[in-house]
C-alpha cells in the first residue's frame, strides 16, 4: 500500500518541495511579485508530478491489493483448481478441444478480460514453470503455448465488435525482445489493449534495430515491452532511452512487464520505464492513466 509517508519521500526527494531558504533575497523576504510567480511554478510541477508519477503508482498499488468487494459469484470467476486442471491440457490436447473447455466457461459468463488474465495467462506460466523445472521440452512447450495463443486469436475475434474505450483513439505497441521465444504474455497484454479500445501493433522477438525503426516510422502513445529473460534487464535502460530518442511521439510513455517486475515493481522506474503493472487488466488503467497525463501535459503547454 502506497502510504502518505512514502509520498511526502517522494515529493521531497523530486525537487520540487517548496525550499524556504530559495524564497528569500538579501534582504530577508523576496517581493510578492517574485514569491506569487515561484508558488505558480512550484503548483504547476507538483501538478505534474502527480499525474505522470503518483496517480500511475497509486493505481498500481489498487490494483495489486485485495479490494473489499460485493460477494464473489463464483460462476463467473476462475479458482485455482480449474486453471490447474486447465494448464496440462494444452499439452494433451489440440486447440479446438482447448476452444471447447473455454466456451463451457464463456457459457456460464465467464467474461473475455477473466479469462485472458485469470486462466489463460496462468496458464502459460504454468507451461514456462515446467519448462524452467525440466519437466517438459521445449518443443512442448512451445505447442502448448501455440493451442493457448490460437484460443486468445479466436476469443478475440468474437469479442471485437465490443470496444469498450472511452471515445479517446490510443495507438500501442507491445514487444517482446529478441530471444524471448516464449512471448505469450504479449499477446495476452495486446488483446486485452485491443478489448478495451487501443489500437494495437506487436512485435515478437524484435531486435534493437526493429524496435527503433517501428516506434521512428510510426506515431505511438505507448510502448509496452514485455521481458521474459532476465538476461534483458541489464541493457533495458539503454534501450528505453534509444526509444525515446527515436520515437516519432516524443511524449511516447513506456511500460515493461514480466515475472521480475511483478516481483519487484520499483525496478520499473529504475530500467528509464514509465510504469508498470501486475497484470494485464490493471496495465490497461494504468496506461490510459499515463497518457491522458501526458496529452494534459501538452494542452497546458500549448495554452501556457
Amino acid at each position: 500500500m502506497t502510504s502518505l509517508t512514502g509520498i511526502d519521500h517522494y515529493f521531497r526527494n523530486s525537487g520540487i518541495w517548496p525550499d524556504p531558504d530559495a524564497m528569500r533575497d538579501q534582504r530577508g523576504i523576496a517581493p510578492l511579485k517574485a514569491r506569487r510567480s515561484a508558488i505558480d511554478d512550484q503548483a504547476q510541477s507538483l501538478s505534474r508530478l502527480i499525474e505522470r508519477e503518483i496517480i500511475p503508482r497509486l493505481l498500481v498499488a489498487h490494483a495489486a491489493a485485495p479490494q473489499a468487494s460485493d460477494p464473489v459469484d463464483h460462476a463467473t470467476t476462475i479458482s485455482a483448481a480449474e486453471v490447474a486442471a486447465f494448464a496440462p491440457l494444452a499439452l494433451q490436447v489440440e486447440a479446438d478441444e482447448l476452444l471447447q473447455h473455454v466456451e463451457g466457461l464463456v457459457a456460464r459468463g465467464v467474461s473475455f478480460d477473466t479469462l485472458l488474465v485469470d486462466l489463460l495467462a496462468p496458464a502459460a506460466r504454468h507451461l514456462g514453470a515446467l519448462w524452467d523445472d525440466d519437466r517438459c521440452d521445449f518443443i512442448d512447450v512451445t505447442m502448448g503455448l501455440w493451442r493457448l495463443q490460437e484460443v486468445v486469436h479466436e476469443l478475440s475475434g468474437r469479442a471485437s465488435g465490443d470496444h469498450r474505450g472511452d471515445g479517446n483513439l490510443r495507438r500501442a505497441l507491445f514487444a517482446s525482445l529478441v530471444g524471448d521465444s516464449h512471448s505469450f504474455g504479449t499477446v495476452v497484454i495486446d488483446e486485452m489493449f485491443c478489448a478495451n479500445g487501443w489500437l494495437t501493433d506487436r512485435l515478437n522477438e524484435a531486435t534493437g534495430e526493429e524496435l527503433m525503426a517501428r516506434v521512428r516510422d510510426e506515431s505511438f502513445d505507448l510502448l509496452g515491452l514485455t521481458i521474459a529473460c532476465d538476461c534483458h534487464i541489464a541493457p533495458l535502460p539503454s534501450i528505453v532511452r534509444a526509444v525515446r530518442a527515436s520515437s516519432r511521439n516524443p511524449r511516447i510513455c513506456v511500460m515493461v512487464g514480466g515475472r521480475v517486475f511483478a516481483e519487484n515493481a520499483d525496478l520499473a522506474a529504475a530500467v528509464g520505464a514509465d510504469g508498470t503493472a501486475p497484470d494485464a487488466r490493471a496495465a490497461v488503467q494504468v496506461a490510459g492513466a499515463l497518457v491522458d497525463a501526458v496529452a494534459r501535459e501538452a494542452v497546458s503547454a500549448m495554452t501556457g
